[in-house]
């Protein structure tokens, strides 16, 4: 057994189902990414242009790297029934898989080290998410799976229900020969399904549209047109992957990950967070936490308003009058109208409401009622 052969092995007894090696060096998709960008299909992820560079080169980043080791740990589970028929994409409904990853990462470069694979000075990073990686692009040459048309990762086994993580490397190790078998083939399903037209060719994705991008990045108040398709999505959305005949048959693995113990109560709680550090208490370990308080309370408005609950009115109008942030009593606002008939709440909010965001969309609200 080789060294690229065992360091694969390790992986595996590390705890990750996937694992594949690739060269560290520009990734097949750079200039698919480098036009995604030129439209202006990142939406306000700023970053990405910002680090395309890096992204693009990730020898920028580690000059002395040779290998990426990428793994994959599935995380399949059926959908929960959540209070109040609300939706949280599956990756979130658990523990923070960033947690998890990291410390598999942290023990598999312990093994890699200690049995000479990699030599001690060689600082193996750990990446999950947050380093300027194509991560998906280089995963394909690793041999973890192929792209699917709604620019996902798809495996025969767990279909797009896998996280990804690297370890740059330094040392130079065999890169894995082949990829598993599969292809959309002449499949639409994502592309039909998808409720806001994100997903505009395949593989192509225009994250603005996305609901994902709406509930979870988005820092402002989500678009009126896609308020209506983001339904009972309160932080991600699984739709694209839910359809796709690749996932269908993967194992249930959510006892990896547990049920958030939040999660118990509907989004109403969302929409009472007082400030980010209740957030941070009451969601401790939950990749919930991204959105902020601002942004959890915009979107259990936003859900309200297309799937009222009893509860939901008193919280929200406490909210169109007493939240500190505009984003939050414009989003109640277009519950109130949309999903309980309060226009006249709102008409009377609007009297009092100086700032010109929220003004303005509730203005917008009231002259798109029917």
């Amino acid at each position: 057994m080789n060294a690229a052969q065992r360091a694969l092995e390790l992986a595996r007894e590390s705890g990750f189902d996937l694992a594949g090696i690739a060269p560290l060096r520009p990734p097949r998709d750079a200039e698919h990414f480098r036009d995604w960008l030129a439209r202006g299909h990142h939406a306000g992820l700023d970053y990405l242009a910002r680090d395309a560079e890096r992204i693009l080169d990730p020898r920028l980043d580690a000059p002395r790297g040779r290998s990426l080791l990428v793994v994959g740990l599935a995380h399949a589970r059926p959908a929960p029934s959540l209070p109040g028929g609300a939706h949280v994409a599956r990756y979130a409904l658990g523990r923070d898989y960033h947690n998890v990853l990291q410390k598999r990462l942290r023990k598999l470069r312990r093994r890699l080290q200690g049995e000479g694979l990699i030599p001690r000075a060689d600082p193996a990073r750990a990446a999950v998410d947050a380093a300027p990686l194509l991560e998906r692009s280089h995963a394909a040459e690793a041999g973890i799976g192929f792209a699917s048309k709604a620019a996902n990762l798809l495996h025969p086994a767990f279909g797009p229900w896998f996280f990804l993580g690297e370890l740059v490397l330094d040392t130079e190790l065999e890169p894995t020969a082949t990829a598993p078998a599969g292809s959309c083939g002449t499949c639409t399903a994502c592309l039909d399904a998808c409720p806001s037209g994100a997903i505009l060719a395949p593989g192509r994705v225009d994250a603005g549209k996305c609901i994902s991008y709406q509930t979870i990045e988005n820092r402002s108040a989500i678009p009126h047109e896609l308020r209506r398709s983001v339904g009972s999505w309160a932080f991600g959305c699984d739709i694209c992957s839910e359809v796709c005949p690749w996932g269908a048959k993967a194992p249930d693995l959510g006892a990896r990950f547990g049920l958030h113990p939040s999660l118990e109560r509907g989004v109403e709680r969302w929409i009472s967070f007082s400030s980010d550090a209740q957030v941070a208490q009451e969601l401790s370990g939950s990749a919930l936490q991204r959105a902020g308080r601002e942004g959890l309370a915009r979107n259990g408005a936003i859900v309200l308003g297309n799937a009222p609950t009893a509860e939901g009115e008193s919280v929200l109008l406490h909210a169109l009058s007493f939240d500190p942030s505009a984003i939050v009593r414009e989003a109640a606002a277009w519950a109130l109208a949309t999903g309980y008939a309060q226009v006249e709440a709102v008409e009377r909010a609007l009297r009092s409401e100086t700032d010109p965001l929220a003004r303005g969309g509730m203005l917008r609200t009231l002259a798109e009622r029917p």
